[in-house]
Parts: structure tokens; C-alpha cells; sequence
């Protein structure tokens, strides 16, 4: 190294200079996907927005996604809240114990696997016709994540069960309808029951005013990507932390192969039998709505 170097790499300014980046306030990373829009209450405790489904974008053929997690806290205070691997049909390591406590055969060991279940959420692409709470959200398409019953309420409007109704398919920006989003609360849960469609009608009458809202839509194909989810080994990590003494750090897989009780089981009584159940028929029954099971979760 040349002496003109080694001055320079000595610097005190430069040295100094470091010294204060370091020590500088980094900024607070955001976990939040501005993408999402979310629903809010207003003083009254009632939410109200009108939305409009839009279609799936050139080369996706679904205008929703699904999505399975799981979210519960476990013996240790701790929350497990991670995307489920079965959502990519790959083994997931929550759904494999929840099996496994499903077929001992105990009912004590059958509610931990329901508290455990895995939850169903649907993604698709929203245009915000009027927002209340926050204008400034109408106007623009953002991603809109879901659970069962509005997912019920879509399939009512393409399937419905009266003669009298006209099917109508609500992601069509032509002959679609806006959606009326009514939220409740009821017993400290979100409620979505009262919201509904309106008439059909054109999402714009200016057809390049269509066009161009469409080509907004973000790709919802990310969703099933294996990089949106952790791999079996961190999630069968995460699982032993929360768990902590149910199953053993780094060795998840040996656990899952011996027969599993809770902590409260009298381990001299013998499971009744019980037919084998895979884990996706344990926890794949999921009549709460999502939205309102991660309310509550964040207000607990």
C-alpha cells in the first residue's frame, strides 16, 4: 500500500464522518403493505366502504388468491403468526403436529389442534369507489385481503340460490357491481353480515378510464411464490420457541413420529381410537372470518 493510501484511509474527517453515520437514528423499517387497504372503524364502532372487484390481470387466471397461516399463541406467551407452506401443497410443520394431537384420539389434544388450525384468506384487486374514513384512498386500486364470508358473498352474487336473482360476476368492470362493505362488531369481533352489492353497474363509462384502473391491479401470482414463505426448518423453529417443551428445538421431526398428549393428559389413559386424519382436513374447516380472528388477535 502506497503512502498516499495509507494517508487516506486515514483521514480523520473521514474517520469522523463514519463515526457520525453510525451513530445516526436509522430509519424505523415498516412492516406494512401500503399495497393492502384495510377497513377501520369509526367512532360509532360501524366501517363503512364501498369497493369494486376488479378482474385478474393478462396472465393470471383467478381474480383472487388464497392464503393459509396460522396465528396462535402458544404456552410460552409467545405468537407463531407465519404464512402455512400448505398453501404451496409443501408440509408445513404446524399443520403436521396438529394431525398429530388430532389423532391421539383426546378431546383435550383435538381443541389445541383447533386453537392451532390454520386460517383461510383470499387476496384480490380493489377499486376504492368511497372510503370514509380515508378519502384519500379513493380513487386508487389497492390489494384487499379477506376471509371466508365475503369470499361467501362473492359466490352468492355469481351463484345465487333464488330464482328471482340474476347471477352477476363481480369482477367484471362492465357488467360487475360495487360492494357495499358494512363492518360490525359483534360479541369484539368484526363482523361483515350486512354488507352487500349494489344494481349492476359500469365500473366507468369511459372505457379507457376502465382500462387504465385495470392496468393498476398488482400480480397476485406473488402470493404463491416459495419465497413468500419460510422454509419447513425456520418454521419448525419458530414452532418449538412458541411451543417451548411441546416439541424439541431442532428435532421436530422426531417428536411428530411419537405419539403427542398435552400437558394437562393423563398419560396412563389410552387414546379412544380415532380414524387417521391429515392435517389439512383438521384444520382446513375454518368457519371464522380472517379479518376478524386477526382483529381480535391485535387487540388482545
Amino acid at each position: 500500500m502506497s503512502l498516499d493510501n495509507i494517508r487516506s484511509k486515514n483521514s480523520l474527517d473521514k474517520l469522523l464522518g463514519a463515526v457520525a453515520s453510525e451513530k445516526a437514528p436509522t430509519e424505523k423499517k415498516s412492516y406494512t403493505d401500503e399495497r393492502i387497504w384495510k377497513g377501520e372503524l369509526d367512532k360509532s364502532g360501524n366501517g363503512y366502504a364501498v369497493l369494486r372487484f376488479l378482474p385478474a390481470i393478462h396472465g393470471e387466471e383467478l381474480p383472487w388468491v388464497k392464503m393459509y397461516s396460522h396465528a396462535f399463541q402458544g404456552p410460552t406467551g409467545q405468537w407463531y403468526i407465519e404464512n402455512s407452506r400448505t398453501t404451496i401443497n409443501q408440509k408445513d410443520p404446524v399443520s403436521e403436529y396438529n394431525s398429530k394431537l388430532w389423532n391421539t384420539g383426546l378431546e383435550s389434544d383435538k381443541e389445541i389442534a383447533r386453537k392451532q388450525k390454520r386460517k383461510l384468506s383470499y387476496y384480490s384487486n380493489v377499486y376504492v369507489v368511497s372510503d370514509p374514513k380515508h378519502p384519500e384512498n379513493e380513487g386508487k386500486v389497492f390489494l384487499y385481503k379477506y376471509g371466508k364470508k365475503i369470499y361467501d358473498k362473492l359466490l352468492a352474487a355469481m351463484q345465487p340460490e333464488f330464482q328471482d336473482e340474476s347471477p352477476i360476476n363481480p369482477f367484471d368492470p362492465f357488467t360487475g357491481a360495487n360492494f357495499k362493505l358494512k363492518i360490525r362488531k359483534v360479541d369484539g369481533y368484526w363482523n361483515y353480515d350486512k354488507s352487500e352489492f349494489e344494481a349492476p353497474s359500469k365500473l366507468s363509462e369511459d372505457e379507457s378510464k376502465v382500462e387504465e384502473i385495470c392496468q393498476k391491479s398488482y400480480a397476485l401470482s406473488e402470493f404463491s411464490q416459495s419465497t413468500n414463505f419460510k422454509s419447513y426448518e425456520e418454521l419448525a423453529k419458530r414452532m418449538d420457541i412458541v411451543l417451548s417443551g411441546t416439541t424439541k428445538v431442532g428435532n421436530v421431526q422426531e417428536s411428530l413420529e411419537n405419539e403427542v398428549k398435552s400437558p394437562d393428559s393423563n398419560p396412563q389413559k389410552e387414546a379412544k381410537s380415532a380414524p387417521t386424519v391429515k392435517a389439512q382436513d383438521v384444520v382446513g374447516s375454518d368457519d371464522d372470518d380472517t379479518m376478524s380472528y386477526f382483529e381480535k388477535l391485535a387487540n388482545s
